[in-house]
């Protein structure tokens, strides 16, 4: 019995294998060499201020953290501003007043109470970051969370970039005047 459960989990090992390859995956240690870096992006997060729960439609209020983490191990990156808009597109609130600064895997957030339904059901936070440098961009995410009579839902969505600024590069050095 035992040796049929050994080969049946080298069978199901080798099996998720063949399949991760078919599907294009590739070993961390080859994913990890071509680590993509960026100057700068505009990232949109998807917020949910409420949804929608049973037959009725309910309303169900969520209370939104949207967390902005530099992952760069050696480099700052600024947050130049994280904007939020409601379901119409139309602007409710700059979080930012000036540019907040983030060392290696610091990270920052923007708070939205359950009792906010101003954003609506398609809410969005557009969030501006650069870097002196490249580095690896940041984690951007929005965690939505609410709790009523016993049930809790919780939500979390991923930024998308809809902008990239143009890699940096060191400018050259003006020639000295009077030289030939």
């Amino acid at each position: 019995m035992l040796n049929r459960l050994r080969r049946a989990c080298r069978f199901f090992a080798l099996g998720a294998l063949l399949a991760g390859a078919a599907v294009g995956w590739t070993a961390p240690a080859a994913a990890a060499s071509a680590v993509v870096q960026s100057s700068g992006q505009t990232v949109v997060v998807p917020v949910y201020s409420h949804i929608f729960i049973g037959d009725r439609a309910a309303e169900f209020n969520l209370a939104a953290t949207l967390s902005i983490r530099n992952i760069d191990l050696e480099r700052n990156l600024s947050v130049i501003s994280a904007d939020y808009y409601d379901s119409g597109g139309r602007l409710l609130k700059k979080h930012l007043t000036a540019p907040a600064v983030l060392r290696p895997l610091a990270s920052t957030e923007v708070f939205i109470p359950e009792s906010d339904t101003s954003g609506g059901f398609g809410a969005s936070f557009l969030v501006r970051w650069a870097a002196e440098t490249a580095v690896v961009p940041p984690v951007i995410e929005c965690l939505m969370i609410g709790t009523r009579s016993g049930q809790g839902i919780s939500i979390v969505s991923q930024g998308r970039v809809v902008q990239e600024a143009p890699l940096r590069t060191a400018k050259p050095k003006a020639p000295a005047a009077g030289g030939n």
